[in-house]
């Protein structure tokens, strides 16, 4: 039996997430676009993830928490979610005072440890 491999790259392809590049300050009304983006990026390609380059966002401030946690609503409610290359180090001090926690291209992700996991302690072990 033989089999045609199908041109390109297929294993790098299927795990290469697509990227949105995030243009400098944004309008209000161009929020919607982006969010739009998002879902027919996942739709479109598969993925579950979806790089946004933050790089040249501009300055961070609230704007800019706000379009992030938009785009990660869109993404989660499309089935996937977003993750943050190139982040200024005072956006994320600000992402993490109101509380949004983003994956960061390039770094380990942090998981919670499962829930109504408990040691078990057996007859006659010491007291810690």
């Amino acid at each position: 039996m033989s089999y045609n491999r199908p041109p390109g790259l297929p294993i790098v392809d299927a795990m290469t997430p697509p990227v949105l590049v995030l243009p400098g300050p944004l309008a209000r009304d161009e929020v919607r676009g982006l969010s739009d983006e998002v879902r027919a990026l996942l739709h479109g390609s598969g993925a579950r993830v979806v790089v946004c380059d933050v790089a040249g966002l501009g300055p961070p401030g609230l704007a800019a928490v706000d379009l992030l946690a938009r785009l990660q609503l869109a993404a989660r409610r499309a089935g996937g979610r977003i993750r943050l290359r190139d982040p200024d180090p005072a956006l994320r001090a600000l992402l993490d005072l109101v509380g949004l926690r983003f994956e960061v291209e390039g770094e380990v992700e942090e998981r919670e440890p499962a829930l109504g996991v408990e040691e078990a302690v057996e007859p006659g072990d010491p007291a810690v």
